[in-house]
């Protein structure tokens, strides 16, 4: 990671106030609504953010999508990337 604030398993992320994340289903996938447009997610980006309440810390959120995605191994390392760049996006807060 780069000068970005490090996240670790405590960390609690939350959704930044000035997004707004839903389903969309004209696009078929997870939406990051903002006053200037709209960023769809991936489905991977999508199954993360719709466990970041500002309640979870990193480990639990990790912990419900590996017990969801069973059959994907350990997927924690990408878990705690994607937050990282959604955090290098202001699209989350810890």
């Amino acid at each position: 990671m780069s000068s970005q604030t490090e996240i670790v398993p405590d960390s609690i992320p939350a959704l930044n106030k000035m997004f707004r994340f839903q389903w969309e289903k004209a696009q078929d996938c997870y939406v990051l609504l903002y006053p200037e447009g709209m960023i769809q997610l991936n489905g991977p980006a999508g199954e993360i953010l719709a466990l970041v309440d500002g309640q979870r810390n990193v480990s639990e959120i990790t912990a419900l999508l590996q017990a969801k995605f069973a059959d994907a191994g350990d997927i924690s390392a990408d878990i705690i990337d994607f937050l990282g760049d959604a955090h290098e996006q202001h699209w989350i807060t810890l």
